[in-house]
């Protein structure tokens, strides 16, 4: 025979281990940046061109490109 729980787990305990799958398995949501219509992250500056609430945060290099 299998063990047996002794107590009864409470409704929150399953609420969190619900709530844990869920969140596993949903997409993020995602916004268009305002600069370069790439798709992002809400709250965070674009990958793509470093544009955030309005002004440039992350300056992008250009690689050099080898002769």
């Amino acid at each position: 025979m299998a063990p047996l729980p002794k107590r009864r787990h409470s409704t929150r305990r399953g609420g969190k281990r619900q709530a844990a799958w869920l969140k596993a398995f949903t997409l993020p949501s995602l916004i268009s940046c305002p600069q370069c219509a790439s798709p992002r992250l809400p709250h965070r500056a674009c990958k793509a061109c470093g544009w955030y609430d309005g002004k440039t945060v992350i300056v992008k290099r250009e690689k050099k490109k080898k002769k």
